[in-house]
């Protein structure tokens, strides 16, 4: 048996294989499936939008002032997420966590060239997501206020529970389908492996191969007879022998 294989005995291999294949495919998917709906805890999201906008004395467009306003939203990201906003957001929410634990369920997104930005909350309770989001987006415009000696902070809308919240995470059909290709993928490595290390001999050629000797003779696979009783004309039951190969 050669130690290397070419396309085609790939191909051979894992059509005697399949079965082993099949399971593996069976297996990662239903534990993927088990893990994405009973251990994995779903993560919902909420959000608030946030405009930065000054007006000017005689209430015109000021095309300097915004393009001032959207440089500010970079410093403005960075502090919506400091202690000074987050540790008054806290005692407004009466939760027992730090300023830090909830700064890595923020998220602050913003468009290019807009003066507007996204304040993103992710919890694993729907309507705690929405109070937390509300919160900090308030007390930031409250606070920006006092930190920059600004007032151009409005919050455009503020985040709303839905009837039927859908969380974000976990994904089940993607989740699902990774756990598919991850045992499709092992299972072909595995056959492959098996047949590599397999040192059997499985025909004259292997053992003409690794003996280097003649193949005189061989036996054939004998098939297997199976009995089964039938009943002549008188209705007594009689033996039948039928040969499966």
């Amino acid at each position: 048996m050669e130690s290397t294989l070419n396309l085609i005995d790939i191909f051979k291999i894992l059509k005697k294989r399949w079965k082993l294949i099949s399971l593996f495919i069976f297996g990662t998917g239903v534990v993927s499936a088990a893990v994405t709906f009973y251990v994995l805890k779903p993560v919902y999201q909420a959000s608030t939008q946030i405009l930065v906008n000054q007006k000017t004395i005689e209430n015109q467009i000021d095309y300097t002032l915004l393009q001032s306003n959207v440089d500010l939203i970079n410093t403005y990201s960075g502090i919506i997420k400091s202690p000074a906003i987050l540790e008054k957001a806290i005692d407004k929410l009466n939760i027992n966590i730090s300023w830090e634990e909830l700064n890595q369920k923020i998220k602050v997104n913003n468009q290019d060239n807009s003066q507007i930005f996204l304040v993103t909350v992710e919890n694993t309770n729907a309507e705690k997501a929405v109070e937390m989001a509300n919160t900090i987006s308030e007390t930031f415009q409250n606070e920006i206020q006092h930190i920059m000696s600004v007032n151009n902070v409005s919050i455009l809308a503020k985040a709303e529970l839905k009837n039927n919240p859908v969380p974000v995470r976990p994904k089940p059909l993607f989740n699902i389908t990774i756990g598919i290709v991850i045992g499709f993928l092992a299972g072909i490595g595995t056959a492959l492996l098996w047949e590599l290390f397999d040192n059997t001999l499985k025909n004259d050629q292997d053992v003409e191969q690794y003996l280097g000797l003649p193949v005189l003779g061989s036996i054939q696979k004998i098939p297997r007879v199976h009995k089964k009783g039938i009943r002549d004309l008188k209705g007594q039951k009689m033996e039948e022998e039928t040969i499966v190969s």
